[in-house]
């Protein structure tokens, strides 16, 4: 299960350093403070990959307890905001899309039964001085994660691996993707809304989605939950993820695999997908988001690119290289497109 867990990790890395490093271009942190935190940066991922993978629960806590002691010196460094720490792939860490903060999370596991997560947010400062707001897991502590209003103190710990920033009313919103482990039966993913009070204190949760109420049967009606949960079968693959060309956030729907109605463990992806929609200040559910379903093992078949003949349709070829990050110019001596040397 680690293994998953650093896979899942890794991913979140490579799209959080691209993230990070392009949040960080536009500001230039001192030679000096860069050296100091590539040294520290250094000695932190051994035990940012050891509290992931090391077979010893005894030693995986020991690693995460140095690990976040060494993470917190770190930061204390002036204009730390800005350094990408893109070599610890154990961790995340992802910036607002208005650069005003950046979170990091990880997974402590003390069992394939128990997962906890670790957090804290740095927040962008004008004299580059360290503003953090450490994250507690309190998740284990309650029945019903999904009803409250929440501060860092009793955060309901996750993953994190996207933000989605929305406006209303000049205030605003930022929306977490999360992933959590939960344990060896089910995984969950969450949605749900960052805001930060008069004092400047993130707050997590609140009445901003509508879902269908599927439990009553004599006419529509819809929740509001402080924060969205996807949970799902143990590796079953289930997906949450924000579409910006459609402005949504689209998860697939789920079902029962085994007519085991309500155990979230036996909840599997059933081909359809469902989502939400921002609309003045809240997430409106969205029951399809496709007037499609795939079959069972159907997937979505690309444009081809040649004619019944089998020769090449050179206006879909030049259409599909455009979007692979490809220019084509023509070429003189042949009918066929040819690749530029400098990708558009």
């Amino acid at each position: 299960m680690r293994r998953s867990v650093m896979f899942f990790l890794v991913l979140i890395s490579f799209s959080a350093s691209a993230q990070t490093l392009l949040s960080a271009s536009s500001q230039s942190l001192p030679k000096s403070s860069f050296t100091k935190l590539r040294k520290m940066e250094d000695s932190m991922k051994t035990y940012a990959r050891q509290m992931i993978m090391d077979e010893s629960a005894g030693k995986r806590f020991s690693a995460d307890s140095v690990f976040t002691r060494m993470l917190v010196r770190s930061l204390v460094t002036p204009n730390s905001f800005y350094y990408p720490f893109d070599s610890l792939i154990t961790v995340s860490h992802i910036y607002a899309p208005d650069s005003s903060f950046r979170i990091f999370s990880w997974q402590y596991t003390k069992d394939e039964d128990h997962y906890r997560q670790r957090g804290a947010i740095q927040m962008k400062t004008e004299n580059g001085s360290l503003l953090l707001h450490p994250l507690f897991d309190m998740s284990d502590f309650t029945p019903a994660p999904q009803d409250s209003v929440r501060t860092s103190q009793n955060w309901i710990g996750s993953i994190y691996y996207g933000v989605i920033m929305k406006t209303h009313n000049n205030k605003k919103y930022y929306t977490l993707l999360g992933f959590d482990d939960n344990n060896m039966r089910s995984t969950k993913k969450w949605i749900e809304v960052l805001t930060f009070n008069e004092q400047g204190k993130p707050v997590f949760g609140g009445p901003y989605f509508s879902i269908r109420d599927t439990t009553n049967k004599v006419k529509e009606t819809y929740l509001t939950p402080a924060r969205f949960c996807l949970e799902y079968k143990k590796n079953g693959g289930a997906r949450v993820n924000y579409d910006p060309d459609m402005d949504m956030i689209i998860f697939d729907h789920l079902l029962s695999e085994n007519n085991l109605r309500d155990k979230a463990y036996d909840m599997v992806p059933d081909g359809d997908f469902q989502g939400f929609k921002w609309d003045k200040g809240h997430w409106a559910f969205v029951d399809k988001v496709f007037d499609f379903k795939l079959k069972d093992g159907e997937a979505p078949m690309p444009e081809p690119l040649k004619d019944d003949n089998g020769k090449n349709d050179e206006e879909k070829l030049l259409r599909q290289s455009e979007k692979n990050g490809f220019k084509i110019t023509p070429d003189p001596k042949s009918s066929a497109p040819k690749k530029s040397s400098k990708k558009g």
